[in-house]
């Protein structure tokens, strides 16, 4: 199956019924298709031919919706970029790829043949061929490309398929969001170019109308989740934190029924305050760029698991492996491996880095965790992310947990520093409600930790540095810290 017939049944089934909307404009599920169609068919005859890689540069919205799936029907791979992320990050990712286009909002000139602007978008809309655009390629031809974080090194591009597309649909639909109905309303408040738009194509299939944010507010997500009744959004733990510092949010009149979340650990002391405001409604997904969403995912019940990422979802199989790659019984911790059809196909043009992530037909991951004798997994922290302080492995993650679980404390980031003695000194950095005693702060994590996890220091910051995709940045606050030392240094 193409990802265009999805489009196509979902129009003759829920017709003229809302299928997206964004501020005052709504298209239905026909127009989307026919939108989707003359979109496709105009890129085709701009010159492009199916496999072209484009880019995608526009914010969330319809229309970013629509130049998606309109790449989906003509064959064309799509390489999403996120607006937020700089200049130069766009350069980069449209060289590596080979991006013959780009459709992008603004006059910023960037490194491709044929520039559409979103005004040739709309023109598109208007003018393109109303012919079915259909172009079928095999479902194992690169159907997008997605970059990973480059926490190590430069980015790399995924190639992600048709099929593993199909996969990652069906992994949402039987095991994550089993429960999506035609009446339902999905908030989209992360970007389209991050995780939420995975939440699409399952929304669509259902009948299920998706309203989306142009920008993340946590005022504004309260009043239009209250105005539109929504049962159904993804955020990211930073995101829930920031809209639980709302002051409305106790007297909001919510129906949320199920909020996933993702992209990056949630603290237990965070998920503790966000289901006695919302209820136990919240459904993790782990996953990574290799294998989109889908590794493994915590139903709501399963939630009293402190500290786990749930259970392997129905289509993937997911393992602990040493640095042999000998598989490890429950309670021993090592690399957390995983393999099916949702995974990507090959790093784009990085032969040898596949070779490197993919030993066995394993996906190795990178996160080291443990799985328990009920098959449940956790993660500690990254394969990368370890810190070793006197002779000590030290895991970023167990420490800000602590941190995070005192009142008053919004959001932590746990580095280390270079000391001649130690390796790496723990050093914390956090943001904070006014009134923090960080003294107080120091104690509880002192009573909590062992003498070799506990931070030597703590700041508070007014806020953290954070990527395109609202995950906090250690590198980046790492890199401050060095850096306001080496002026205290020269001072």
């Amino acid at each position: 199956m193409q990802i265009g017939a999805l489009i196509r049944r979902a129009a003759v089934q829920f017709k003229d019924a809302p299928c997206l909307t964004e501020g005052e404009r709504t298209v239905s599920f026909r127009e989307f298709d026919r939108l989707t169609d003359r979109v496709g068919n105009a890129l085709l005859a701009a010159g492009l031919v199916p496999g072209d890689r484009v880019g995608i540069l526009l914010p969330n919205g319809i229309d970013c919706l629509v130049a998606y799936y309109a790449l989906a029907k003509s064959g064309l791979v799509r390489v999403p970029l996120n607006a937020r992320d700089p200049l130069d990050s766009h350069h980069y990712k449209l060289s590596d790829s080979g991006c013959r286009a780009v459709i992008q909002q603004g006059t910023t000139a960037l490194n491709t043949e044929l520039s559409i602007s979103a005004a040739q978008l709309e023109e598109f809309c208007r003018s393109g061929s109303t012919e079915p655009c259909a172009v079928d390629r095999a479902l194992d031809a690169p159907y997008r490309l997605g970059y990973t974080g480059g926490t190590t090194g430069q980015p790399k591009a995924v190639t992600l398929t048709t099929r593993g597309e199909l996969a990652e649909l069906s992994a949402f639909l039987t095991d994550l969001m089993p429960d999506i109905r035609s009446t339902d309303c999905f908030l989209h408040a992360a970007p389209i170019a991050h995780a939420s738009g995975a939440f699409f194509l399952p929304s669509l299939v259902r009948g299920a109308r998706s309203v989306v944010m142009a920008k993340f507010d946590p005022a504004a997500f309260l009043q239009l989740a209250q105005s539109e009744q929504a049962q159904l959004t993804f955020l990211v733990p930073t995101m829930l934190a920031m809209i639980l510092e709302q002051a409305g949010v106790d007297n909001a009149k919510l129906a949320l029924r199920r909020v996933a979340y993702g992209a990056s650990p949630i603290s237990p002391a965070l998920l503790k305050r966000a289901e006695q405001r919302f209820g136990r409604v919240f459904a993790q997904c782990y996953g990574q760029a290799e294998s989109p969403m889908v590794i493994t995912w915590l139903a709501p019940e399963d939630h009293g698991r402190e500290g786990s990422c749930g259970r392997p979802f129905t289509i993937a199989e997911v393992a602990v492996f040493d640095d042999q790659d000998r598989a490890l019984p429950p309670g021993e911790t090592g690399e957390i491996v995983c393999r099916g059809p949702q995974t990507m196909a090959y790093y784009w043009n990085r032969p040898e880095a596949t070779a490197q992530a993919f030993r066995n037909g394993w996906l190795h991951t990178g996160d080291i965790g443990t799985m328990d004798e009920d098959g449940f997994f956790y993660l500690l922290d990254r394969k990368n992310d370890m810190l070793i302080s006197g002779g000590f492995n030290v895991y970023p993650r167990e420490v800000e947990e602590v941190l995070l679980a005192y009142d008053g404390v919004v959001e932590a980031a746990v580095i280390g520093l270079p000391d001649e003695k130690w390796g790496d000194r723990i050093h914390a950095v956090i943001s904070a409600r006014p009134g923090l005693d960080v003294k107080a702060l120091q104690a509880f994590a002192n009573e909590r930790l062992a003498n070799y996890k506990r931070p030597k220091a703590i700041e508070i910051w007014p806020d953290l540095p954070k990527s395109s995709a609202n995950k906090i940045m250690r590198r980046t606050v790492r890199d401050q810290v060095i850096a306001q030392m080496r002026v205290v240094q020269k001072q």
